[in-house]
């Protein structure tokens, strides 16, 4: 298997799971919780979206995309953090962008500017 198709089937899978801890806690009456992937562009996509009373309920966990052979992560609300999910299934730091850092801060850490 190639490396971006690896990238791909773990991204998709360790999603799945998150999506499905998370879905044994009860969420609002009205709020999905649903799993976007986008094979052709390369993109992942956790959100909640739904009504809680008279309220808009709409929210990103986790946005990835793969650019340039990197995983881009341009938003992730999880505790641990998927970055470190990727890391203990073999993924380098050096393919792993924290996008949701500026370019500039990106630099101070352990994982690839771009």
């Amino acid at each position: 298997m190639d490396k971006l198709t690896h990238y791909r089937n773990l991204i998709k899978k360790i999603m799945t799971e998150y999506e499905q801890l998370a879905s044994q806690t009860p969420n609002p009456s009205g709020v999905d919780s649903i799993l976007a992937f986008d094979e052709q562009r390369a993109q992942y996509l956790w959100f909640q979206t739904g009504w809680h009373d008279d309220r808009k309920v709409r929210g990103i966990t986790i946005y990835i995309r793969i650019k340039n052979e990197k995983i881009y992560i341009e938003e992730d609300w999880t505790e641990e953090g998927i970055a470190n999910e990727l890391l203990r299934e073999g993924i380098p730091k050096e393919d792993i962008v924290l996008a949701f850092h500026d370019p500039e801060t990106r630099k101070l850490t352990e994982f690839a500017v771009a």
